[in-house]
């Protein structure tokens, strides 16, 4: 019987490895798998930190997932599994509609996502994902923070300084601050304390009144 199953993990835990090493294993038995995923890197890909990389079918928000894989399994073609990485990024209709894909059309489906935003929320994909999974597994490969303790949050970072606010799913190295320059957005992986910590002072410097305004240094 077909499941839908969950693996989730911070960034640099394996998450779009482990993915291509499904999705390969099982192409390599035979059997018919489809790579789908959104907002990768690699126009029309799944990459993973290691340099490893398969094509894939990418998707956006407004695709009805549900009617795409079904076309393909009324076809005859005998799609067998589903790997979906960055599922993070699903919107939660979509997510039901791999749901079903399980359950009308006993198709398994591999999912692979971050738990929490760099606001330390799940993000929508992954709070649907959680509610229907079959499975839910979090991957086993730690990754630290700078301290040395598990990470366990994603942290965003711009101009190298950890903010809480902004848009969920920015994926660029750049983004334009609003006065003609361009900001540098990464990301880091920090332990609960470290990311709580930042987050205290952030609120403390925004709560800071100077010539009675309050000045958000965020």
């Amino acid at each position: 019987m077909a499941e839908l199953r969950f693996f989730f993990g911070t960034m640099g835990s394996g998450k779009s490895t482990q993915a291509l090493q499904i999705h390969h294993n099982l192409r390599s038995r035979g059997l018919e798998c489809l790579l789908i995923s959104q907002l990768d890197r690699q126009t029309g890909q799944v990459s993973s930190r290691l340099g490893v990389s398969a094509e894939a079918t990418i998707l956006d928000p407004t695709v009805d997932v549900f009617r795409l894989l079904g076309q393909a399994h009324l076809r005859g073609e005998g799609l067998h599994a589903v790997v979906a990485d960055e599922a993070q990024f699903y919107a939660p209709h979509q997510i039901d509609q791999l749901a079903r894909v399980v359950d009308e059309y006993d198709i398994d489906v591999y999912a692979f996502g971050l738990l929490t935003t760099f606001q330390g929320e799940l993000f929508e994909g992954t709070k649907r994902l959680l509610e229907l999974a079959d499975v839910r597994s979090e991957l086993q490969v730690e990754a630290r923070c700078w301290c040395g303790k598990r990470a366990t949050h994603n942290a965003r970072l711009v101009n190298g300084r950890q903010v809480y606010d902004g848009e969920i799913t920015v994926v660029g190295d750049t983004a334009s601050n609003g006065s003609g320059h361009e900001a540098v957005v990464s990301y880091d992986l920090v332990c609960r304390r470290h990311w709580m910590a930042d987050k205290e002072a952030v609120d403390q410097f925004a709560l800071f009144d100077a010539d009675d305004g309050a000045i958000d240094l965020r």
